[in-house]
Formats: structure tokens, sequence, C-alpha cells
């Protein structure tokens, strides 16, 4: 009896059978994309002039400074005050705490968090040019959003 098995084939690797679709081009050329998601669709810099990405960019950015600010005091207020109330309570007496112990905690954790940051590099790499990436192709709105960001600080 004769195998049935199909002769071996020079596959292709999969680098190689898939095409990178440009969104912007594909929109040009294609007039339904227009009407699915209307002639503002593509980059930033396509859509709005330049002072309507700064104002953007400010809006969102004073915005996000100001809850970054507000939020910023509370947890500070709430750790700050977590800590007196702990030192009262040991000094008067309440709560004894075994100091040797905490520093022992606190170098395990500083092992671990050395030993988690050195694993988790190459994401944060790949997560910071991404991010530059995306700062140069909007460098308008970026900084409006960070002179927004540093005026909601402020406020």
């Amino acid at each position: 009896m004769a195998s049935r098995n199909p002769p071996p084939q020079d596959y292709e690797s999969d680098d190689e059978s898939y095409e990178v679709l440009d969104l912007t081009e594909y929109a040009r050329r294609h007039h339904w994309w227009n009407r699915v998601f209307g002639h503002t669709s593509g980059p930033m810099v396509e859509k709005y002039s330049v002072a309507t990405q700064i104002v953007m960019g400010g809006v969102t950015g004073w915005c996000a400074g100001f809850l970054f600010q507000k939020v910023g005091k509370l947890a500070a207020t709430a750790v700050g005050g977590g800590f007196l109330l702990l030192q009262v309570a040991s000094h008067s007496g309440y709560v004894q705490i075994d100091w040797k112990r905490v520093e022992k905690d606190v170098n395990k954790a500083k092992r671990q968090i050395k030993k988690r940051a050195n694993k988790a590099a190459p994401e944060i790499n790949n997560v910071i040019e991404e991010a530059t990436e995306f700062i140069k192709q909007n460098i308008v709105i970026s900084s409006g959003f960070v002179g927004g960001f540093l005026l909601g600080l402020a406020s």
C-alpha cells in the first residue's frame, strides 16, 4: 500500500505571511472608510488645527494636574495622619512596634522589588519607546498637555 501523505511543502515564515496596513493610506484609498468613521479619522495632526490641539492638550492637562494635586494632597494627609496616630499610640503605650522586624521586612521587600524590576526592564523599555513615539507624532497636543498639567498642579 502506498502512503497518501502529501509531499512536504516549503512554508513561508510567519513574518512574511502578514501585510502591514497603514490605516491613513487605506482611508484615503477607500471612500467607505470615510462614510463609516467620518472625514476626521486619522492622526491628530490631520484632524485639528494647531490652536485646537494646544487648547485640547492644555485643558486635559490642567484637569489631570488639578486632580493629581488634590489626590496627592489627600494621600499625603492620610499617610501623614496615620503615621502621626501610630507615633502617638506608640508613645502612649497602646502599640508596641518591633523595629527589628520592620527593618527585616523592609529589606526583604526591597530585594523582591529589585528582582522584579530587573525582570520587568524590557517591558518598561517598550512602554517608554511607545510613549516617546506617540509624543513625537503628537508634539503639539503633548506640549499643550504638559503646560496644562503644570498649571493644574499650581492651581
